[in-house]
């Protein structure tokens, strides 16, 4: 439970990230089906340590929250996590709105730490039918239920670096739900061409491999190994990677945007998605 609560806080913070502001207060909301559920001392134990430890990695205070029991609504023996963040953005430089966008735009790929807190209702359904459950070894030995629990990436102090030498972003996108389409969540028409990508991780072949998805299936749903998408000139592309690197995180140059329709062109696995493919943005 320490590893979801801090995936709770990762999501929050990886989006207010990308408008470039930095996280003051942090509020959760744990909302359950029954009361009994936050008795569990193991378990809360758990929860707070994860998300304590999540607030320290983001430099965000945890201003406190509710624990609403929700019967009716709320499965018992489940929990809704959620919460909310406010950040502040000192100079205007530093806000980063999709205005900023140009065609010719070099796209930063940051390598993910793997499946963070999206796709988890397939991956569950796919450990539902293993014999072995979650304790179904991949072939690396890991166990299923621990290759869906890596921690997701923060970025918030990564951001502040890029900002604090200069790197002018001019757009990011936090890989989340609907997988590399999130690419193109800008409003503007623009094609999004990738002509890097990273291996997946195992867990992904594996989910792929169980639930018999194909690339494109795949590819719209999972981040499949990049997670956050930064947009800038190429002049700060060099500078760029060399901060991602000191921060302990691996990028790839991985493609360009150019004028036209809206898109998202992967050519090392020959996959399009055009911008009606993203209904929710």
């Amino acid at each position: 439970y320490d590893i979801i609560a801090h995936d709770t806080v990762a999501t929050i913070i990886n989006d207010l990230s990308t408008v470039g502001a930095a996280p003051l207060v942090l509020h959760a909301y744990w909302a359950v089906g029954e009361g009994s559920f936050l008795t569990d001392g193991k378990r809360m134990e758990d929860f707070i340590e994860g998300w304590k430890n999540a607030c320290n990695s983001a430099g965000v205070s945890w201003g406190g929250g509710e624990t609403p029991t929700l019967k009716g609504i709320v499965v018992p023996g489940t929990i809704d996590l959620g919460g909310s963040a406010v950040g502040i953005i000192k100079e205007k430089k530093n806000l980063i709105t999709d205005g900023k966008l140009k065609s010719g735009d070099r796209i930063l790929l940051i390598k993910s730490n793997g499946i963070n807190a999206n796709g988890l209702s397939l991956a569950r359904a796919v450990g539902g039918q293993l014999k072995n459950g979650y304790a179904t070894k991949l072939p690396s030995g890991q166990m299923y239920g621990e290759a869906i629990l890596q921690k997701s990436n923060i970025y918030v102090r990564l951001i502040q670096d890029l900002q604090q030498e200069n790197i002018n972003i001019h757009y990011i996108s936090n890989i989340t739900g609907h997988g590399l389409r999130k690419i193109m969540r800008a409003r503007q028409n623009y094609s999004y061409i990738i002509e890097k990508i990273y291996d997946p991780q195992e867990v992904f072949l594996f989910i792929q491999k169980e639930a018999h998805l194909s690339d494109y299936e795949m590819y719209q749903t999972y981040n499949m190994g990049m997670d956050y998408a930064l947009f800038m000139p190429e002049k700060d592309i060099k500078n760029a990677q060399r901060i991602i690197k000191n921060n302990g995180f691996e990028s790839l140059n991985a493609g360009y945007i150019e004028k036209g329709k809206k898109q998202v062109v992967i050519k090392p696995r020959k996959l399009i998605y055009g911008g009606e493919m993203l209904d929710l943005r």
